[in-house]
């Protein structure tokens, strides 16, 4: 008892205070008078501020799987637009077949080892030949072109980079159609050089280029990326710098392209040598 009457007699006060402010909230909050609008204006907006902030750490959470969920669906349209794009009679005939006439098939895949820093660079791709990926098959990222398909084993694969001394790809301006050699030289990773454009064709600081698909590698009209420099004075052509619309320092999700057509049209081309005899 004694301990619970000096406890009283030093704290009362305080304990007092409390009480009294318990009652006068209780009173401010239980009147409709101009006190008990302002505190629950207070409190609404409080609870309204962390409320958004609970939003934003919840939504933050769960961007991987909707990136996972938006470059699935990405695919899909790919595909979906080869299977249109490559059907002319598509009006006509009902099919069933779910690649009828569809040149190119994406198959989605990430990054897991990139160089950027060496003369010859190589993206290393978490699908091998048990997806479907093979030699000789392009990679593109979501802003372009990566490179090519150059070893496949059976969960991983590897690819030459654009940023390679050996990267040859044909290219071409999108505005008149006139196309040349695209190359790396070694130096900016973030440039390359398109070369054989000759010099009486229209030329202009923000020019798109694109792939031509004079390859079997590469569909047509893959970004590549706008020209940020060019010369005039090297001859018969220009050299033009190019900067590339895949940033490769950040790559990270990728497609590797099949082209369904491939053995046909390499077939096709090796008889050529019948007709140079």
């Amino acid at each position: 008892m004694r301990s619970l009457l000096n406890f009283l007699r030093k704290f009362g006060n305080v304990l007092l205070f409390l009480f009294l402010e318990t009652i006068a909230f209780y009173l401010l909050a239980a009147r409709p008078n101009f006190h008990n609008i302002k505190l629950s204006k207070a409190l609404n907006a409080t609870t309204a501020v962390f409320q958004e902030r609970i939003n934003v750490a919840s939504e933050y959470f769960t961007l991987s799987e909707i990136n996972e969920e938006l470059l699935k669906e990405n695919r899909e349209l790919r595909n979906s637009l080869q299977r249109i794009y490559r059907n002319p009679e598509i009006n006509t005939y009902s099919v069933t077949d779910s690649i009828y006439r569809q040149k190119y098939i994406y198959i989605q895949a990430k990054a897991v080892n990139n160089s950027v820093n060496k003369q010859k660079n190589f993206i290393t791709l978490d699908k091998g030949t048990l997806n479907g990926v093979k030699t000789d098959m392009a990679v593109t990222g979501p802003d372009g072109i990566a490179g090519i398909i150059v070893e496949a084993g059976r969960n991983y694969s590897l690819a030459m980079s654009a940023l390679n001394l050996d990267f040859r790809l044909s290219a071409r301006l999108s505005k008149n159609g006139y196309f040349g050699s695209l190359r790396w030289d070694g130096t900016e990773p973030g440039f390359l050089d398109l070369n054989e454009i000759p010099l009486h064709v229209s030329v202009a600081v923000g020019d798109t280029v694109e792939t031509t698909g004079y390859s079997v590698v590469f569909p047509e009209g893959i970004m590549v990326g706008t020209i940020s420099d060019f010369d005039d004075s090297g001859g018969d052509f220009y050299d033009i710098k190019v900067k590339l619309s895949t940033e490769f320092r950040t790559l990270d999700h990728l497609y590797v392209i099949v082209n369904l057509e491939k053995n046909e049209q390499l077939e096709i081309e090796d008889r050529i040598s019948e007709y140079d005899r």
